[in-house]
């Protein structure tokens, strides 16, 4: 049984209460893929999704960033 993220359901609290905009700062800076793609099935549940276009869309780019290879490494 997987472990649901804290940060995913902070995050969730934020978009039912209707800030948006604090939602989207934070899934920005998303500690990871597994995080932001628990945060999608949440709100996918409760059907969130669809009313908040902006916040799909926040998520989506964040999978697809944080997914992506990186193009160079720090030292």
């Amino acid at each position: 049984m997987k472990r649901q993220s804290v940060w995913a359901g902070k995050v969730a609290g934020l978009v039912k209460a209707g800030n948006t905009t604090a939602a989207i700062a934070q899934i920005k800076v998303a500690p990871s893929v597994r995080d932001v793609q628990q945060l999608r099935d949440i709100l996918h549940d409760s059907q969130l999704l669809q009313k908040y276009r902006a916040v799909d869309e926040a998520t989506a780019d964040q999978i697809a960033a944080l997914s992506a290879p990186r193009l160079h490494r720090s030292p």
